[in-house]
């Protein structure tokens, strides 16, 4: 195979976006639409990738620091053909180049291969037909059904708008030709631009064959320009995702109804009831049951467990056959071991709960270690803060703390220990003994000021 370079076209300003963000840096499923585009690139092992920027570049580049692309100005928006000559000084004189558009995220990347098979020393180009063309460069044929010419909307006669096959701007050919073909450019036609679509009639003039693969997948090569865009390419790569997931076994009680904005792995008979958001990295283990209105982000829940509705789940490791939810809160560091139960309007902040443990009702237990079959009541509060830093409590096996009691860190309560209901502990609690700690008077101390921060 011949080296492969590609070029990104992304420098246009999306005035239509209305938003001070360039618009190849709005989102698409939880990722950038240029990153879309970029991912598509990378998967096809090109030697290099050279993303033409302009408007808002320095916010562009910023975003894509991690990736290996040669970034190349549009210092002055003179139409793609301009763009494209950006790009010249880095091309490979023994590749063939691939341009694909900065603004078109579902961009695919098998039809792409197959463009690339089609150059060859041809001029390839991705085209599709659009019952209302309005707007697009027309595929112009001979009766042979040669291509001979890309003719834009603006300067095309009213016979050749009817024409329906229109241009994607994605294309491919031999750098040699490419870069001859563009050095033949002019300006001659409405906007007072270069368009690269020009380079047709240089091909034709040359005697190369220009090839026109249709695809049946219009949104896979659909710009994005303004907000209403956005939301129909979302939609439209949301009921993707729904699919793919359906096809892989997974139950959803409504396809239309859930958003995945990262990786979605699942195991056998997984389901996912209805207005579920995925962010992140999820994995779902078999068996695992998402009851309606759950935010899962960047976890990993285990074979069995079954989250009630109105769950939150930041950063989070779940063990198998839990129980969680609803209206629990799970946030970032915190483990869950197996057969373990987080109840409604409880909070987890930084806690590693062992194998067997409860944790059922209107509490929060934050950076917390606690044992096996541990049983915490309704209303508990580990007091972590004290205004200025943060300590652990540790709870140890067989441990049962009643309700509405206060656990002051740093604490550690004893395997076995009971905490009687409502004591406030600020010391730690020995093993199997029954502690209680409830005042008789209310105190006032004067003088007393609250922490400082310690200094690391």
């Amino acid at each position: 195979m011949p080296k492969l370079n590609i070029v990104i076209l992304a420098a246009g300003k999306g005035t239509r976006m209305h938003s001070n963000i360039p618009k190849v840096l709005h989102v698409v499923g939880a990722k950038s639409i240029l990153a879309h585009v970029i991912d598509c690139a990378k998967s096809l092992n090109p030697q290099k990738i050279i993303v033409v920027y302009g408007f808002g570049g320095e916010l562009v580049k910023q975003a894509f620091t991690h990736e290996k692309i040669i970034w190349v100005n549009q210092a002055e928006q003179k139409g793609t053909g301009h763009a494209v000559q950006q790009a010249v000084p880095y091309l490979e004189e023994d590749a063939n180049t691939l341009i694909l558009l900065g603004d078109v995220p579902l961009v695919d990347a098998n039809a792409c291969k197959k463009l690339l098979e089609q150059v060859e020393g041809n001029l390839a180009i991705q085209s599709f037909n659009k019952a209302d063309p309005t707007g697009y460069g027309r595929i112009v044929r001979e009766d042979d059904g040669n291509v001979i010419a890309i003719i834009e909307h603006k300067d095309a006669t009213e016979t050749q708008r009817k024409i329906i096959e229109v241009n994607t701007g994605i294309m491919a050919m031999p750098n040699k030709n490419l870069k001859k073909w563009l050095s033949q450019l002019k300006n001659n036609n409405a906007q007072g631009e270069y368009y690269l679509t020009d380079i047709v009639e240089s091909a034709v003039l040359d005697k190369v064959n220009v090839v026109a693969e249709i695809t049946a997948d219009e949104w896979s090569v659909t710009g994005i320009n303004a907000k209403a865009d956005l939301a129909k390419i979302e939609r439209i790569y949301q009921s993707r995702i729904a699919n793919q997931l359906l096809q892989q076994g997974v139950t959803l009680k409504d396809p239309a109804r859930i958003e995945v904005r990262g990786v979605l792995e699942c195991g056998r008979d997984v389901e996912i009831d209805v207005n579920c958001i995925i962010e992140g990295n999820v994995t779902l283990g078999d068996n695992v049951k998402i009851a309606a209105n759950c935010v899962i982000k960047n976890a990993v829940i285990a074979s069995g467990t079954h989250i009630a509705p109105f769950t939150h789940i930041d950063d989070t490791k779940i063990g198998e056959n839990a129980r969680i939810g609803p209206y629990a809160r799970l946030r970032p560091g915190t483990t869950l071991a197996a057969d373990t139960h987080i109840g409604n309007f409880v909070e987890l902040k930084n806690a590693q709960v062992d194998i067997g443990s409860k944790i059922n009702h209107l509490s929060y237990v934050g950076d917390t270690t606690i044992g096996k079959n541990v049983n915490i009541g309704a209303g508990t509060i580990t007091c972590n803060y004290d205004g200025a830093n943060k300590f652990r409590t540790v709870i140890e096996d067989d441990a049962f703390i009643g309700s509405d009691s206060q656990l002051v860190a740093p604490v550690t309560i004893g395997r076995g220990a009971t905490i009687a209901a409502g004591s406030t502990i600020t010391k730690n609690a020995p093993a199997d003994q029954l502690t209680l700690c409830r005042a008789k008077e209310q105190k006032s101390i004067a003088g007393w000021k609250r922490p400082v921060k310690i200094k690391q």
